[in-house]
This record gives structure tokens, C-alpha cells and sequence, in this order.
């Protein structure tokens, strides 16, 4: 299952190269849509995603949008190397927060909750 409850107020999505990344991004909006007013921060594992499309990067910044637009945090976490180059190149590395992993996302977002 890509979206995982890991506490009333942390989501945890793992995410897969395409075409299951449309896939698991769709599952996390339909969480954000069905708990409407209760929605969780969320934590996106990618370690196994190995590229990002045009698309990926747009769902993304869709997800990081509507999630601040209720006070909610969103982590990256388990980014490989060719990940990382395209959201560097893309100035995006500034935007989203990223840890290293799975633990140290759900520490930084319960520290700053």
C-alpha cells in the first residue's frame, strides 16, 4: 500500500518510478480530499524512484502547495544521486525539505510540530 498512516497527524507515501508515481500521488490526494480539515503532514519516501519527469516534479509542487496551504509539512526523503541532480538543477532542492530518511523526516516534522 503507497500511503501509510504512521500517526493521526503523519503520512507516510512510497512512491515508485512511473507510472506508479502518478499512481501514489493520486492515493495521497484522495487522503488529503477524504480528511479534509484533518490533513496529515506528510512524509514521501523515494527510494525507489530513480528519475523525475516534468510531471512528477509538477505533482510535487501541487502536493507541497496544498499541504502548506493548511499548515501541514511535507518531507522528501531516500532521494538518489540522479534525483537529486534534477532537483537541483530545477532550483527545487531549496524548496523541499529532504532528509535522508524515513526516521529523520518523521523526527524533523514531530521537533517542529
Amino acid at each position: 500500500m503507497p500511503v501509510q498512516r504512521w500517526s493521526d497527524d503523519i503520512a507516510i507515501v512510497e512512491f515508485g518510478d512511473e507510472p506508479q508515481f502518478s499512481e501514489d500521488a493520486a492515493a495521497i490526494w484522495r487522503l488529503l480530499d477524504d480528511e479534509q480539515g484533518l490533513e496529515p503532514s506528510v512524509v514521501l519516501d523515494m527510494t525507489r524512484v530513480s528519475y523525475l519527469n516534468s510531471s512528477n516534479i509538477a505533482q510535487l509542487l501541487r502536493l507541497r502547495k496544498r499541504l502548506a496551504s493548511v499548515g501541514k509539512s511535507m518531507r522528501i526523503c531516500g532521494v538518489r544521486d540522479t534525483v537529486w541532480s534534477v532537483l537541483m538543477l530545477a532550483g527545487l532542492d531549496k524548496l523541499f525539505q529532504c532528509t535522508p530518511d524515513v526516521a529523520t523526516s518523521l523526527a524533523s516534522i514531530q521537533i517542529e510540530g
